[in-house]
C-alpha cells in the first residue's frame, strides 16, 4: 500500500481549509474569504481567489490525457510536484533518491533543498537505462527513482521494459518525467501503466509542446490516493486564475498544437541531418524531444561564436556524460535557418 511509504507527519497532516475549498455549489454573494469586494485594478474577477483544485481545467486535462480527474495533480510547473514528492516521501538526513545521469537538474536541486541524499546511476554509453544497475544502487532508504523520458539533455526515450522492471522490483516510487513526450513517437508514454502500478508517477507539462511555459502548469498523473495527499500538502492556491483561464483557452484550441508539434518534429529531422554534415560536428544524438544534443570539436568556442551573433544555445560540455556537447533547441524555420547560416560561417572560419 502506498500509504505506508508516506512520511508519518504527512499522513497525519490536516490540510489547510481555504474558504474556496470549503464551499461547493453556486452563490452570488461571497463573504467568506476576506477578499476585496470593490474589485481589482488588474481586471475582472481577479479580486477573487482561484479554484484551489482547478476543477474546470482538470476536466479538460482528463479528456485530453484519458486519465480520471482523481488521478491528476496540477502544479506550478513540473517542479512543484517534484518538490512535493520529496517532502511527502523522504525524511531529511535519512532517506535517499536515485537519478539517472546525465539528466534534468531539478532533481538534484530538490534533493539539496530537502536535505535528501541523491545517488547517481550513469546511463549507458548510448544513454539507455540499465534497470539492474539502478536496483543495485537502491537500499531500504531509497524512496524515489527519477527517470526522465525523453531524457533531458540527451533526448532519448527510456526502454519501457526497463521501466516496468523497476516498477515490479523496487518498493518505492518510480517517477517518470515525460516533459517532452509530445514530441516522441505515438504510444511512448507510460501513463497507460498507471492502473497497473500504484507506485508509478508520471510527470507531464504544458510548457513544451503546448507553448505555455509562461503559465507554469505541470501535472503529476498518479493514483487517487497519492493525488489526494499532494493536494493536501500543496499551497492552497498554487495556480492563479489567469493561468487557469489561459490554459483552458489553449486546450480548447488544440489544432494549432498538433500542427506546431508536427512542424517541430520535421524541423528536428532537418537539423539532425544538416548538423551531421558539418565538419566540426562529431556526433548528433538521436532525439525524441524538441532539442538535439550535439558533440562538437570545441563546445565553448562554438557557444561563444553563436552568442556573439545573438544565437543562444545551451552549453552542456561541463555535464558528466555530455563532455563536448551543446544542446540545441529546435526553433522555427526562420530561427533554424539563422542557426545553420551561422554554423556554416563558423565552419569556413575554422578551416
Amino acid at each position: 500500500m502506498i500509504e505506508r511509504l508516506i512520511r508519518d507527519n504527512i499522513r497525519k497532516l490536516e490540510a489547510y481549509a481555504s474558504a474556496r475549498s470549503e464551499f461547493k455549489g453556486k452563490a452570488s454573494v461571497f463573504l467568506d474569504a476576506n477578499e476585496n469586494a470593490m474589485g481589482s485594478p488588474a481586471g475582472d474577477n481577479l479580486n477573487r481567489y482561484p479554484d484551489p483544485l482547478q476543477t474546470s481545467l482538470k476536466q479538460i486535462v482528463s479528456d485530453l490525457k484519458r486519465v480520471p480527474e482523481a488521478c491528476i495533480f496540477l502544479g506550478n510547473g513540473s517542479d512543484e510536484p517534484i518538490d512535493l514528492l520529496f517532502r511527502m516521501f523522504c525524511k531529511p538526513g535519512q532517506d535517499n533518491v536515485i537519478q539517472l545521469t546525465p539528466t534534468y537538474g531539478m532533481y538534484q536541486v530538490a534533493a539539496g533543498i530537502n536535505d535528501v541524499a541523491i545517488r547517481n546511476v550513469p546511463l549507458q554509453d548510448d544513454f539507455s537505462m540499465d534497470a539492474l544497475k539502478v536496483l543495485t544502487a537502491a537500499d531500504a532508504d531509497t524512496k524515489l527513482i527519477f527517470i526522465c523520458s525523453p531524457n533531458n539533455p540527451t533526448g532519448n526515450l527510456m526502454d519501457r521494459k526497463q521501466v516496468e522492471l523497476l516498477l515490479k522490483r523496487f518498493k518505492g516510487l518510480v517517477v517518470v518525467d515525460e516533459a517532452y513526450i509530445d514530441f516522441a513517437a505515438p504510444g511512448a508514454s507510460v501513463a497507460d501503466l498507471l492502473h497497473k502500478y500504484e507506485r508509478l508517477v508520471v510527470l507531464q507539462t504544458f510548457s513544451k509542446a503546448w507553448g505555455m511555459a509562461g503559465l507554469r502548469i505541470g501535472m503529476a498523473l498518479a493514483s487517487p490516493v497519492l493525488v489526494a495527499i499532494m493536494n493536501k500538502v500543496k499551497a492552497p492556491y498554487n495556480i492563479g486564475t489567469l493561468a487557469q483561464e489561459y490554459a483552458i483557452r489553449a486546450l480548447r484550441n488544440q489544432k494549432w498544437i498538433h500542427s506546431w508539434t508536427r512542424e517541430t518534429i520535421a524541423q528536428r529531422q532537418m537539423l539532425y541531418l544538416a548538423l551531421g554534415r558539418l565538419p566540426f560536428v562529431i556526433k548528433v544524438f538521436p532525439s525524441e524531444a524538441n532539442f538535439l544534443l550535439v558533440k562538437v570539436v570545441d563546445a565553448q568556442q562554438l557557444y561563444d561564436y553563436l552568442l556573439a551573433r545573438g544565437i543562444v544555445v545551451r552549453n552542456r560540455a561541463t555535464v558528466k556524460g555530455c563532455e563536448g556537447c551543446l544542446r540545441i533547441t529546435v526553433g522555427s524555420l526562420e530561427e533554424n535557418e539563422q542557426l545553420l547560416l551561422a554554423l556554416e560561417s563558423y565552419s569556413k572560419q575554422s578551416l
